[in-house]
């Protein structure tokens, strides 16, 4: 493998993923494998939309955005390894389960997120996720993700 196989710059990120600010929380990726596994990255800056809020005096990254990221990041997985169109389909979150909190994000920490397929059925995923910073476990969940119509509703 080359050293760009497998990476995902932040223009494939806006291609492949409908989010935009202030809720794209994928910057860009490496160690793509369709199918199998990626590595997110989110480099978290004082300049983030909820750190006003959450909190002011001693900022930090509120839990569900980590689990969000570790989705999209997923998400990306699926889009590229399927080559979806974003304009005719969307990857929706349809499951999470073992979500842990192990270390805070805070500003200037980057995330990086290691996602795992561990299993694949046609167009739903699932995934075990875990992101690290500075090389230490920061949060771990299982999740899954379908791709579907954009103007069909999620199955139940």
């Amino acid at each position: 493998m080359t050293e760009s196989e497998g990476k995902i710059d932040y223009a494939e990120v806006m291609r492949r993923l409908p989010h935009r600010y202030p809720f794209l929380l994928v910057d860009k990726a490496e160690a793509f494998v369709a199918n199998t596994s990626i590595t997110g990255i989110k480099n978290v800056t004082h300049n983030e939309p909820f750190f006003p809020g959450h909190f002011p005096i001693d900022p930090v990254m509120p839990g569900v955005l980590i689990v969000e990221a570790m989705a999209q990041t997923g998400a990306l997985l699926m889009s590229k390894s399927l080559d979806v169109d974003v304009a005719g389909k969307v990857i929706m979150f349809m499951t999470i389960d073992g979500v842990r909190f192990r270390k805070p994000a805070r500003p200037g920490d980057q995330l990086r997120m290691n996602v795992v397929v561990t299993r694949a059925r046609g167009e739903a995923f699932k995934f075990r996720g875990e992101t690290f910073i500075d090389g230490k476990l920061a949060a771990e969940a299982e999740f899954m993700a379908m791709a579907v119509n954009v103007d069909q509703p999620v199955p139940a």
